[in-house]
Protein backbone atom coordinates (compact mmCIF):
# COMPACT_ATOMS: atom_id res chain seq x y z
CA UNK A 1 0.00 0.00 0.00
CA UNK A 2 1.20 3.51 -1.33
CA UNK A 3 2.37 5.41 2.49
CA UNK A 4 0.96 8.49 3.57
CA UNK A 5 2.84 11.86 1.91
CA UNK A 6 1.49 13.49 5.03
CA UNK A 7 2.12 13.20 9.26
CA UNK A 8 -1.37 14.13 9.88
CA UNK A 9 -3.11 10.51 10.92
CA UNK A 10 -6.46 11.50 12.10
CA UNK A 11 -8.39 13.92 10.17
CA UNK A 12 -11.70 15.77 11.25
CA UNK A 13 -14.40 17.39 9.50
CA UNK A 14 -16.47 19.32 10.32
CA UNK A 15 -19.98 18.42 8.49
CA UNK A 16 -22.73 21.85 7.75
CA UNK A 17 -20.93 23.82 5.21
CA UNK A 18 -18.07 21.45 4.39
CA UNK A 19 -19.40 18.14 3.62
CA UNK A 20 -23.10 19.11 3.16
CA UNK A 21 -24.49 22.21 2.01
CA UNK A 22 -27.67 22.78 4.76
CA UNK A 23 -27.33 26.15 4.24
CA UNK A 24 -31.55 26.85 2.63
CA UNK A 25 -32.65 24.58 5.06
CA UNK A 26 -30.76 26.62 8.07
CA UNK A 27 -31.80 29.73 6.89
CA UNK A 28 -35.15 28.57 6.06
CA UNK A 29 -35.66 27.25 9.34
CA UNK A 30 -34.44 29.67 11.14
CA UNK A 31 -36.49 32.68 9.37
CA UNK A 32 -39.81 30.14 10.31
CA UNK A 33 -38.52 30.12 14.23
CA UNK A 34 -38.35 33.92 13.74
CA UNK A 35 -41.42 34.68 12.30
CA UNK A 36 -43.37 32.27 14.94
CA UNK A 37 -42.47 34.78 18.18
CA UNK A 38 -43.29 37.66 15.79
CA UNK A 39 -39.91 38.88 15.21
CA UNK A 40 -38.10 39.97 12.33
CA UNK A 41 -36.51 37.16 9.90
CA UNK A 42 -32.50 37.24 10.05
CA UNK A 43 -30.71 38.61 6.98
CA UNK A 44 -29.48 35.05 5.39
CA UNK A 45 -25.66 36.27 5.44
CA UNK A 46 -26.50 36.95 8.99
CA UNK A 47 -27.95 33.43 9.40
CA UNK A 48 -24.92 31.88 7.58
CA UNK A 49 -22.31 33.92 9.81
CA UNK A 50 -23.61 31.49 13.11
CA UNK A 51 -24.01 27.61 10.99
CA UNK A 52 -21.46 25.69 13.12
CA UNK A 53 -22.48 26.74 16.74
CA UNK A 54 -24.52 24.70 19.02
CA UNK A 55 -28.26 25.64 17.91
CA UNK A 56 -28.94 27.18 21.27
CA UNK A 57 -25.55 29.55 21.42
CA UNK A 58 -26.13 30.30 17.54
CA UNK A 59 -30.02 31.58 18.10
CA UNK A 60 -28.97 33.49 21.15
CA UNK A 61 -25.82 35.21 18.79
CA UNK A 62 -29.37 36.21 16.17
CA UNK A 63 -31.35 37.96 18.93
CA UNK A 64 -30.72 41.60 19.99
CA UNK A 65 -29.24 41.17 23.81
CA UNK A 66 -32.39 42.38 25.40
CA UNK A 67 -34.23 39.49 23.81
CA UNK A 68 -31.68 36.87 24.63
CA UNK A 69 -34.16 35.44 27.09
CA UNK A 70 -36.21 34.29 24.02
CA UNK A 71 -33.48 31.95 22.93
CA UNK A 72 -35.20 28.94 24.30
CA UNK A 73 -38.27 29.25 22.92
CA UNK A 74 -36.98 30.06 19.68
CA UNK A 75 -34.66 26.91 19.63
CA UNK A 76 -37.81 24.53 19.76
CA UNK A 77 -39.58 26.27 17.08
CA UNK A 78 -36.37 26.08 15.15
CA UNK A 79 -36.13 22.22 15.83
CA UNK A 80 -40.19 22.12 14.82
CA UNK A 81 -39.51 23.67 11.49
CA UNK A 82 -36.56 21.62 10.89
CA UNK A 83 -38.29 18.49 11.59
CA UNK A 84 -41.12 19.66 9.22
CA UNK A 85 -38.93 20.40 6.60
CA UNK A 86 -37.20 16.77 6.78
CA UNK A 87 -40.44 14.80 6.02
CA UNK A 88 -40.84 17.01 3.08
CA UNK A 89 -40.65 14.38 -0.19
CA UNK A 90 -38.44 17.06 -1.86
CA UNK A 91 -35.82 17.72 1.43
CA UNK A 92 -31.79 17.45 0.76
CA UNK A 93 -28.92 18.76 2.04
CA UNK A 94 -26.51 17.95 -0.93
CA UNK A 95 -22.68 16.93 -0.43
CA UNK A 96 -20.49 19.03 -1.79
CA UNK A 97 -18.81 18.43 -4.78
CA UNK A 98 -15.96 15.94 -4.06
CA UNK A 99 -16.62 15.10 -0.62
CA UNK A 100 -17.86 11.69 -1.61
CA UNK A 101 -14.74 11.17 -3.00
CA UNK A 102 -12.39 12.44 -0.95
CA UNK A 103 -13.70 10.85 1.74
CA UNK A 104 -13.19 7.61 -0.70
CA UNK A 105 -9.23 8.24 -1.07
CA UNK A 106 -8.64 8.56 2.65
CA UNK A 107 -9.59 5.17 3.48
CA UNK A 108 -6.35 4.14 4.57
CA UNK A 109 -4.82 2.17 7.24
CA UNK A 110 -2.53 4.39 8.27
CA UNK A 111 -5.62 7.21 9.01
CA UNK A 112 -8.51 7.92 11.17
CA UNK A 113 -11.31 10.19 10.00
CA UNK A 114 -13.74 11.84 12.42
CA UNK A 115 -16.36 14.45 12.81
CA UNK A 116 -17.17 17.62 15.11
CA UNK A 117 -20.30 19.11 14.16
CA UNK A 118 -22.34 21.65 16.38
CA UNK A 119 -25.24 19.41 15.20
CA UNK A 120 -26.99 16.81 17.70
CA UNK A 121 -26.29 13.36 17.04
CA UNK A 122 -29.55 12.72 15.80
CA UNK A 123 -29.15 15.46 13.29
CA UNK A 124 -25.71 13.98 12.37
CA UNK A 125 -26.85 10.26 12.00
CA UNK A 126 -29.45 11.04 9.50
CA UNK A 127 -27.72 13.03 7.38
CA UNK A 128 -24.51 10.18 7.36
CA UNK A 129 -27.15 7.68 6.55
CA UNK A 130 -29.24 9.55 4.15
CA UNK A 131 -25.39 9.42 2.02
CA UNK A 132 -24.22 6.53 3.02
CA UNK A 133 -21.21 7.94 5.18
CA UNK A 134 -21.05 6.17 8.39
CA UNK A 135 -18.54 3.68 7.57
CA UNK A 136 -15.83 6.15 6.94
CA UNK A 137 -15.82 7.79 10.44
CA UNK A 138 -14.12 6.06 13.62
CA UNK A 139 -15.20 9.03 15.83
CA UNK A 140 -18.15 11.69 15.91
CA UNK A 141 -18.81 14.33 18.21
CA UNK A 142 -21.57 16.31 18.30
CA UNK A 143 -23.40 19.34 20.22
CA UNK A 144 -24.37 16.51 22.64
CA UNK A 145 -21.13 15.68 23.66
CA UNK A 146 -19.73 19.35 25.53
CA UNK A 147 -19.63 23.10 24.55
CA UNK A 148 -20.10 24.97 21.65
CA UNK A 149 -17.61 25.90 18.72
CA UNK A 150 -14.86 26.97 19.10
CA UNK A 151 -14.01 25.46 22.86
CA UNK A 152 -11.48 23.15 21.88
CA UNK A 153 -13.27 19.86 24.18
CA UNK A 154 -15.18 18.00 22.05
CA UNK A 155 -12.19 18.39 19.52
CA UNK A 156 -10.24 16.93 22.48
CA UNK A 157 -12.90 14.29 23.61
CA UNK A 158 -12.20 12.86 19.57
CA UNK A 159 -8.52 12.53 19.71
CA UNK A 160 -8.99 10.99 23.12
CA UNK A 161 -11.24 8.73 21.61
CA UNK A 162 -8.92 7.29 19.04
CA UNK A 163 -5.66 7.70 20.82
CA UNK A 164 -4.18 10.79 18.66
CA UNK A 165 -1.93 13.67 19.38
CA UNK A 166 -2.82 17.57 18.24
CA UNK A 167 0.44 17.26 16.35
CA UNK A 168 -1.07 13.88 14.48
CA UNK A 169 -4.53 16.11 14.19
CA UNK A 170 -5.70 18.60 11.72
CA UNK A 171 -9.21 19.63 11.33
CA UNK A 172 -10.80 21.04 8.16
CA UNK A 173 -13.93 23.57 8.21
CA UNK A 174 -15.35 26.27 6.53
CA UNK A 175 -15.68 28.83 9.71
CA UNK A 176 -13.62 30.43 12.26
CA UNK A 177 -15.44 28.30 14.74
CA UNK A 178 -13.87 25.54 13.40
CA UNK A 179 -10.05 26.78 13.01
CA UNK A 180 -10.17 28.72 16.28
CA UNK A 181 -11.68 25.75 17.99
CA UNK A 182 -8.66 23.37 16.24
CA UNK A 183 -5.92 25.85 17.22
CA UNK A 184 -6.96 26.15 21.01
CA UNK A 185 -6.42 22.41 20.72
CA UNK A 186 -3.08 22.56 19.15
CA UNK A 187 -4.22 21.40 16.03
CA UNK A 188 -3.33 22.40 12.48
CA UNK A 189 -6.12 23.83 10.77
CA UNK A 190 -7.27 23.94 7.00
CA UNK A 191 -10.14 25.93 5.57
CA UNK A 192 -12.50 25.73 2.62
CA UNK A 193 -13.63 28.06 0.93
CA UNK A 194 -16.93 26.84 -0.51
CA UNK A 195 -18.72 27.06 3.01
CA UNK A 196 -20.14 29.87 5.23
CA UNK A 197 -17.66 32.25 5.82
CA UNK A 198 -14.82 34.28 4.19
CA UNK A 199 -11.59 32.50 2.91
CA UNK A 200 -9.88 36.22 5.13
CA UNK A 201 -11.70 35.02 8.17
CA UNK A 202 -10.06 31.65 7.53
CA UNK A 203 -6.76 32.66 7.78
CA UNK A 204 -7.73 35.39 10.86
CA UNK A 205 -8.93 32.55 12.95
CA UNK A 206 -5.08 30.50 12.32
CA UNK A 207 -6.20 28.41 9.45
CA UNK A 208 -2.83 27.07 7.96
CA UNK A 209 -3.96 26.73 4.37
CA UNK A 210 -7.56 27.37 2.71
CA UNK A 211 -8.55 25.51 -0.18
CA UNK A 212 -11.14 26.09 -3.24
CA UNK A 213 -11.77 22.29 -4.01
CA UNK A 214 -11.46 19.32 -2.14
CA UNK A 215 -8.91 17.84 -4.54
CA UNK A 216 -6.89 19.95 -3.41
CA UNK A 217 -6.82 18.71 0.32
CA UNK A 218 -3.61 16.54 0.47
CA UNK A 219 -1.85 18.88 -0.89
CA UNK A 220 -2.47 20.96 1.49
CA UNK A 221 -1.75 18.65 4.20
CA UNK A 222 1.95 18.76 2.46
CA UNK A 223 2.22 22.18 2.24
CA UNK A 224 1.43 22.33 6.38
CA UNK A 225 4.29 19.72 6.92
CA UNK A 226 6.79 21.73 4.99
CA UNK A 227 5.78 25.04 7.13
CA UNK A 228 6.10 23.09 10.04
CA UNK A 229 9.46 22.40 9.02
Amino acid sequence: MTPIPFRHRFIVFDLDGTLVDSQHTIVFCMSQAFDAVGLEQPDAEAVRGIIGLKLEVAVAELLPPDLRAMAPRITGLYREAFHARLSGPDHDDPLFDGAREVLAALDHPELLLGIVTGKNRRGLLRVLEHHGLQHHFTTLKTADDGPSKPHPRVLQLAMAEVGAEPQDTVMIGDTAFDIEMARAAGCDAIGVDWGYHHRDQLYAAGAGVVIDRFDELEGAMIRLDGASR
